[in-house]
Parts: structure tokens; C-alpha cells; sequence
């Protein structure tokens, strides 16, 4: 399995690993590679496997055991201490890495609990089996990410979704993830979520920061609270103004939180 990623900074100094959310690929990252190298930090930004540029399974499996292994060989090639960043299903499989006895310097999960609103997820849901049969240009492709999240101002210039993008070779543009993703069912996902909750509760605790769009319809006060009950010592940041896409909806504050968290657990020698 060929997992791509891209790094940034010293590979000497502490890392930190960024994993992006489903249907998503490691540019989601874009606006904090930057701000996390100039920090002090190696950055490395990875493309999940059925993602990007990144292998597709075989099978089609995508468990977050699966993805939580390939976290394994990632980190096998970091000498440092490391923290995790994990977006939406990136950050589910942190903590299925957490609840597999790998353990990071810090965590950072961004908009994911272990019991997130069934309303949200199924939009999420419908957003990835939507448009079977790809798109005829980019700008198709840009309509249907601006009716999913109407929130963010459309780019003038839609090519940056070229990144988020195939072309085949019937000329029509497909999103640039594995489409048997999605091939799994409400109470199997609901089965997972129990059993990786389980192995979070019985994990040496690990200093963690939630970080939540104010306006998440994935992320509720009630999750949270009963994420509080597996990690209690968990911090929580609220980002005005965004949805589940945090980073993307509000990069400068989401950013800060993330840096400011990171420079009390994870410090880089006074860089």
C-alpha cells in the first residue's frame, strides 16, 4: 500500500502528522503546513489510503484499523517525538491508534467525537455517493462542494478542486477518492465507534484538544460531553463562524488554536 504524503521543516525537530477527513486529501491542509513549519515543527501531511495520490485497498476495506496501521509504518519513519492532527475521519483514526496502544506527545482532533450527530454524518454521507457519474468540468464539480457547504466563498478560479480531482479517460472528472468508501452501513460505523471508545477509555491518557466549528452539524454539545467521559481532560475550542470544515472555514483562528495547544504540550525549544 503506497501512502503519499508531503513533508515540511526540520526532520530533526518534534513532528507533527496531519491526516485529513473522508472525501478529503492532505491539500485540505494547505493553509497550515505553513504556519505549523514556521512554528518549528516537521510537518508531515499524508494522504489517507483510498485518497489523493495515496494506494486503494484491494478489497475495498477502509477500516479505521486499517488506516490506524498505516499511521503505524508512517511513524516508523519519524525519529521524534510526534503529535497527530486528525480531521473528521482522520481523527478517528487517531484515536483508533490511541485505542491500538500507539501513543503521540498530543493530539489534536478536528470536529470528531465518538458519538457524532446522525444528521451530519448522513449529510456527509449523501455529499460522497452524490454524483455517481462525475462531473463534466471542474466548475460541476465546484457547484455541487458549494451546495454541501454554502458557507465558504466560492474561489473565482475553480482549478484548485483539480487537486480533489481524476480525469478518466471518458473525459469526465471524478472526485479523487476510492467510491467503495462509502460502502459500509449506519450500524456497522455505529459498532466501530463503541469499540474504539472502549480501547480511547482504557488508553494512557494523552493531552488532546477538540476543535469544533461553532456551527458543526456533525459535533454536538451533547457529543462532546460524552466524549468527556472516555477523556475527561480533554480541551475544547470552539471556531466562530464554521461548520465541520473548520480549517478551510476559519483557517487563521483554527491555526491559532492548534499552535497555542501545541506550544503548551508540545513545545519546540523556545522557536
Amino acid at each position: 500500500m503506497k501512502i503519499v504524503g508531503d513533508v515540511a521543516g526540520n526532520p530533526d525537530a518534534p513532528a507533527v502528522v496531519l491526516m485529513h477527513g473522508g472525501g478529503q486529501t492532505r491539500h485540505s491542509w494547505s493553509g497550515a503546513v505553513e504556519p505549523l513549519r514556521d512554528a518549528g515543527y516537521f510537518v508531515v501531511n499524508i494522504d489517507l489510503r483510498g485518497h489523493g495520490d495515496s494506494g486503494w485497498s484491494p478489497d475495498g476495506q477502509y477500516s479505521p484499523a486499517l488506516l490506524a496501521d498505516d499511521l503505524r509504518n508512517v511513524m516508523a519513519d519519524i525519529a521524534g517525538p510526534v503529535a497527530w492532527v486528525g480531521a473528521s475521519m482522520g481523527g478517528m483514526t487517531a484515536m483508533q491508534a490511541l485505542a491500538d496502544g500507539m501513543r503521540p506527545e498530543a493530539l489534536v482532533l478536528v470536529d470528531i467525537v465518538l458519538r457524532p450527530e446522525p444528521e451530519g454524518v448522513d449529510r456527509i454521507r449523501k455529499f460522497m455517493l452524490g454524483n455517481p457519474s462525475g462531473f463534466a468540468s471542474v466548475g460541476e464539480a465546484a457547484d455541487a462542494v458549494a451546495a454541501y457547504n454554502p458557507r465558504r466563498r466560492r474561489p473565482g478560479n475553480p482549478a484548485g478542486l483539480l487537486k480533489n480531482l481524476r480525469l478518466n479517460a471518458d473525459g469526465r472528472y471524478y472526485w479523487h477518492w476510492d467510491p467503495r468508501l462509502m460502502s459500509g452501513d449506519a450500524g456497522a460505523a455505529s459498532r466501530v465507534f463503541k469499540q474504539i471508545g472502549e480501547g480511547v477509555r482504557a488508553a494512557v491518557p494523552v493531552p488532546t484538544l477538540l476543535v469544533r466549528g461553532a456551527d458543526s452539524d456533525v459535533v454536538s454539545d451533547a457529543g462532546v460531553a460524552a466524549f468527556r467521559e472516555l477523556m475527561p481532560h480533554v480541551e475544547v475550542f470552539d471556531v466562530a463562524q464554521a461548520g465541520h470544515m473548520v480549517a478551510g472555514d476559519s483557517n487563521d483562528a483554527f491555526n491559532g488554536a492548534v499552535l497555542e495547544f501545541l506550544a503548551r504540550q508540545f513545545a519546540v525549544g523556545g522557536r
